[in-house]
Order: C-alpha cells, then structure tokens, then sequence
C-alpha cells in the first residue's frame, strides 16, 4: 500500500471530530472488570489497541456488552474460556495484565502477535516477581504462564522507564493479600501517565498512597473494587496532529469534542501539549462546539520542551519547532512559560533511550 500526501500553501477549513481517550478507555475498562457488578464506560474508542484489551478481557470470562457507544462491563473474578489470552500488539494491555491475569480462578497464558513474543518484558516480571506473583517465561518475553494464586504484596522496586510497568504493578497491588509498597529506581519517566492510573483508581474505589515525587507508592491489600459509570474523554494525542496543522498554515478548523485548553494529567495525560501549543503562539478558542483555530498565517515562538512526560508528543512538537521563528526573530519579550515549557529552542533528543510508545 501506498499513501501519498500533497502538500499545500491554501487556506486550511473544515472540522474533525476528536476521539476518545484510549488511556481512560484501557484502565476503565480493566478497572471495571475487576469491580463486581456493572460500570458503564460512554465514549467508545475504536482504537485497535482498545479493542484488544475488550477481547482478553473477554477471554478471562469478563462480559463486556455494546450499547450505542457505551461499553458496559460485568465485572467480577476471572474466570478463562480458554487457556491462553493475547494482548494482539497492545503495549498496554500487556503490561496491564500479566499481573492481574494472577488473580484468574484457574492458570492462564499471557501472550500477543507473533513480533510481540520478541518484546523483553523482564524488569517488569521481577517486580511481579517480587510481588508474589508465579509465572514462566523462556525468554523475558511473552509468552508468559501465570499461577491461579493471589499476589502476596511485600516491598516492590522498578525502573522509572516505563510508566507502564509501574502502572501494572499499582493495578495489582490492592488484590494482594498483604500491604504493597512499590519504588521506583532510576529516572522517573512519563509521570502524568501514572497520575492518571491513581485517580481512575480513586474512581473505583481503590485507595494508593504516593510520594510528592510519584518514586514511592504504598497500596493495602485486600481491597475491593467498586462500579463506576465513566464519561471517556477526548484524546489530545490525536488532537494534536490538528492542531500542528492548523499552527503551519492559514486556517479556520474546528476541532469537535474538545472541551478544554487546560487541566491536568486526570483530564488527559498528554493535556501539557495544549499549554506548550498556547505558548508558541497557536491561537485556539474553546467554544461550545469544540475548539476553534482561525488566523491568516503566524510564526509560532520557539520553546525549549521536555517531553519526558509526554514522549508521544516529541514527534509532532519536533516538526512544529522546525517550522518556528528564529530565536533573533524574537523582538518582544515573551510571557512566563506554561509548566513543562521552558523559552528557548527546543531539544528533540529530550525523550530518553528505550521507551515504546503508548497504547
């Protein structure tokens, strides 16, 4: 297949609308398996990834029914219809589940699509490890036996590379038969991702205690998780690409179901990109039906970024730098940066080694 792009110099019109956050729809919908009764998620993502973590959901016995674009999800204990489950090519749903696949009434495989079975999830497994969780794995990669037993808690570290696995552990360590306290070695990355697991936590009732620096967690066990009906937000990451379109060119677009230009990593963990956009000089408007860029051509302000937060950004914040002003072109002082801006010219090399993308 090809795809071919024309460029163009014309005047930018029309409107999209936004999807829905797949990082809400991912931990929603895991959340809700595991709280007995129904939770009712609105705002379907039809991400492919999304819709590998419904079918092993599904294949752990969770009912997960369609209603319009509500997902509405039975939850209760795990109980397989099959022996193995696959997190297709889901990052997420994989680092997600290897843990809370332990608490599954009877032994089960973790594993995805055959390129996934080369993805060394080995630190990950220590800390699970660690936590009291049995499993094998020939190589650190899936795919990955899991023991029918409930994890024992006790004192749990990983590296700050991935939010992901840290995320997986937080899942877990309420079921744990005893008091789980996590830390996190090394660099903490993607710290925004985190923040939003702990408050879709919150919302089903799962209580985690954490550090000011987000490097320790203490989480009791044996918790139980309660339903929750959840309105998913819309998905700046995609968002954004409309946003960088709209800045490089003369434009009058509307971005339908956006409903904020601020907020914090809760409302979206990519929200930050709207902050640095503002700061550069994108002229976007909130209105009542989404949000409104209209201008006759500008030059967007240069900014330093650190997009240890928000590493999904770096490609889309890279060609927006290219396409900035020189920073001698700069005649008037410019306003204080937003967080996670500092003035200046930025640095494509801020995203560290070794991380994979988020699904």
């Amino acid at each position: 297949m090809h795809l071919l792009v024309k460029g163009t110099h014309g005047r930018l019109t029309g409107e999209a609308l936004v999807p829905n956050s797949k990082y809400h729809a991912h931990r929603a919908l895991i959340l809700a398996s595991l709280a007995p009764g129904v939770s009712r998620i609105t705002g379907l993502s039809d991400a492919r990834h999304v819709q590998y973590t419904v079918g092993l959901l599904r294949g752990l016995g969770t009912r997960i029914d369609v209603e319009g674009d509500t997902f509405i999800v039975h939850g209760g204990p795990y109980r397989p219809v099959r022996d193995s489950v696959s997190a297709g090519s889901s990052g997420t749903t994989l680092y997600f589940m290897i843990g809370l696949a332990s608490l599954s009434e009877k032994p089960v495989v973790v594993t995805g699509q055959k390129y996934f079975q080369r993805r060394p999830v080995g630190p990950l497994l220590r800390s699970l490890q660690q936590m009291g969780v049995e499993l094998e794995s020939a190589n650190d990669c899936p795919p990955i036996s899991v023991a029918a037993k409930r994890p024992t808690g006790g004192h749990v570290t990983i590296a700050g590379t991935l939010s992901q696995w840290i995320s997986g552990l937080i899942l877990l360590a309420p079921f744990a038969t005893g008091k789980t306290v996590i830390e996190v070695e090394g660099e903490l990355n993607e710290q925004p991702y985190l923040e939003l697991t702990v408050e879709m936590m919150k919302q089903f009732g799962l209580k985690v205690s954490y550090a000011p620096d987000w490097r320790r967690f203490e989480i009791e066990p044996n918790q139980e998780a309660t339903p929750c009906d959840l309105v998913m937000p819309p998905d700046i990451g995609s968002a954004a690409f409309g946003i960088a379109a709209a800045a490089l060119h003369p434009s009058d677009i509307l971005l339908r179901g956006m409903n904020q230009l601020s907020g914090g990593p809760a409302d979206h963990p990519e929200v930050h990109f709207l902050d640095i956009a503002k700061q550069m000089g994108v002229p976007m408007e909130l209105t009542d039906e989404g949000v409104r860029i209209a201008h006759d051509g500008i030059r967007l302000t240069p900014a330093d970024i650190d997009c240890r937060g928000i590493p999904d950004m770096l490609p889309i914040l890279s060609v927006m730098g290219s396409l900035r002003r020189r920073r001698d072109d700069v005649q008037q002082h410019r306003p204080r940066p937003a967080q996670g801006v500092r003035p200046g010219l930025g640095d494509a090399s801020a995203q560290p080694d070794g991380r994979q993308p988020r699904s």
